[in-house]
């Protein structure tokens, strides 16, 4: 249901150490569960501006982008720099059985939740048995 692993990650932090900058946005650290009927997705975005959080979906694809800013003044001596800053992202690959129409976004305390809904025709059913012989046709009598 969700893209569980980033080949480019442990090379992007590499980069980043090394380089001082990243060739692409990072990666968001998540949990993803599912709770009765409905699909739930935290991602860590500590200290991030909830204005710059955006959220599309394609298809069955989910893509959340944010991003932070320094909060140190430009003209300020940097003299230790270890929280990332610029734009992070990370796409979640849906699958079928969730209800992508009612998806329910929220963020508190620099965690963003997702609920989605698993849709209605993927919830179990039970289907009820017609009883004796009626609606039925018998083999071989003539009608």
């Amino acid at each position: 249901m969700l893209m569980r692993t980033d080949p480019f990650r442990e090379f992007d932090r590499l980069a980043q150490q090394v380089l001082g900058s990243t060739a692409r946005p990072s990666a968001m650290t998540m949990d993803a569960y599912r709770s009765g009927d409905e699909f739930v997705v935290h991602f860590d975005l500590p200290g991030v501006d909830p204005e710059t959080i955006d959220l599309d979906i394609e298809r069955n694809v989910l893509s959340v982008r944010a991003e932070r800013r320094s909060a140190a003044p430009e003209d300020a001596e940097l003299i230790v720099a270890e929280r990332p800053t610029g734009s992070f992202s990370r796409q979640l690959f849906l699958g079928d059985t969730l209800d992508t129409e009612r998806i329910d976004a929220s963020y508190d305390a620099g965690v963003l939740t997702l609920r989605i809904p698993v849709a209605e025709q993927a919830k179990p059913r039970r289907i009820q048995i017609a009883g004796g012989d009626s609606g039925r046709r018998q083999l071989g009598s003539a009608t």
